[in-house]
């Protein structure tokens, strides 16, 4: 099978770019596939495609923008050059642009390679009806609110014109399901992007860190957490690091540089800056626990999947899509109130406290990460790619199922 993928692709920072990387590592190692197309958007360094382990062929054609109202005729046409026999997107509904025109024309494309016969299948990493659009910083006003939902609603229907739509959470499918009657949506979990050796739990001498990693600046908020850290570092004197592992999300630019000015007199806080792919690793590594201070979800979290394959206790706000991958992947935390510094820091507190706490929520995290490699991930996705190409491009019954 040849197989395309519409996705972003490092070095691109593109939003899913990373789960793309993966993606195509995994697939590229899957016997039923005999080439890899990488239908990517345009940046000027090379795709990142040079994987150490043996795999099928990987042709990278760039043929779209970020922002660009002409995607839908560049991707088309790339795909009618490149004559793949089937098509993954990976997909959320921000990923071809910021740009509401530009972002809606990209998300018509399922559609149309559907009508061409491709069995196609769409990788949906949130959906509207689960995303906060004022804490998430894509829109403020109450109307504008109302009216994006109706697109949202209107762009979903296209989307769901796709063979199948891949969900990464029971509760998406459920919606999906009930809300548009949807027959073709199968749950397939986020799965974990590498899995070390069992760590040994053991942390490196010095302070420990206290660290959150991601995209910062709408729903994602450093103060609380360097804020709750102070105050346990007042009730138990611990020798206590906060590592702040990213960068601004694109809707705020300078909001880590802000943080930086505003925190100068707190002592032991670094601020990363990009982590690259290589020194993932060590920051998971040598972190106590990784900690969310979110104010909302917009999807299933690549972090925690990252945190656990490291085996780290993680704390975590109750909401959203983080309650609901707990209940359907067995991760585990501590738990705080969202925008609650004295909730969050009672949290941390008591992992910084008790050390065998720590190894054992470490541990129940690992195991959890483990149940879903990409490797299984990758292989589900050929299966149900098969599926479609046996039933003739038609789906005979409900597909919604929990692995």
């Amino acid at each position: 099978m040849k197989l395309a993928i519409v996705t972003a692709y490092p070095p691109s920072k593109v939003t899913l770019n990373e789960y793309a990387y993966h993606l195509v590592k995994h697939f590229r190692q899957q016997t039923e596939v005999s080439e890899l197309v990488l239908l990517t958007n345009a940046t000027p360094e090379e795709a990142d495609i040079h994987f150490t382990e043996q795999g099928c062929k990987i042709t990278v054609k760039k043929c779209w923008t970020f922002n660009s109202y002409t995607t839908i005729f560049s991707v088309m046409n790339a795909v009618k050059q490149t004559g793949p026999d089937a098509i993954l997107f990976n997909l959320q509904f921000m990923k071809f642009g910021d740009k509401k025109i530009a972002a809606a024309l990209g998300l018509l494309l399922p559609l149309l390679c559907k009508l061409r016969k491709i069995p196609t299948i769409v990788l949906l990493h949130n959906i509207m009806e689960q995303v906060d659009l004022q804490n998430s910083g894509f829109i403020k006003n109450k109307l504008l609110q109302k009216a994006y939902n109706f697109i949202g609603t209107t762009l979903t229907r296209f989307i769901l014109a796709a063979d199948t739509v891949a969900v990464t959470i029971s509760k998406y499918a459920e919606i999906l399901e009930e809300k548009y009657n949807a027959k073709n949506v199968v749950l397939i979990p986020h799965g974990t992007f590498e899995l070390p050796i069992a760590p040994s739990y053991q942390l490196p001498n010095g302070p420990l860190k206290v660290m959150t990693f991601g995209k910062f600046g709408t729903y994602k908020k450093v103060e609380i957490l360097i804020e709750a850290v102070e105050q346990v570092r007042s009730r138990t004197q611990a020798n206590i690091e906060i590592v702040i592992a990213g960068t601004d999300n694109p809707n705020v630019p300078g909001y880590l540089e802000s943080m930086k000015k505003k925190y100068t007199h707190v002592t032991q806080l670094t601020f990363t800056g990009y982590v690259a792919e290589e020194d993932v690793p060590t920051i998971f590594g040598e972190s106590a626990m990784v900690v969310f201070p979110y104010t909302s979800t917009t999807g299933s979290s690549g972090v925690l999947h990252q945190a656990g394959s490291y085996g780290k206790a993680v704390v975590m706000p109750d909401l959203g899509d983080l309650s609901i991958l707990v209940q359907d992947e067995a991760y585990r935390g501590e738990f705080f109130s969202p925008k609650s510094i004295d909730s969050l820091a009672d949290a941390i507190e008591k992992i910084v406290r008790y050390p065998l706490y720590r190894i054992e929520l470490g541990k129940a995290n690992y195991k959890a990460a483990t149940a879903y490699p990409m490797s299984r991930i990758t292989g589900m996705y050929v299966e149900e790619f098969m599926s479609i190409q046996q039933n003739g491009l038609q789906l005979s019954k409900p597909k919604m199922r929990s692995i």
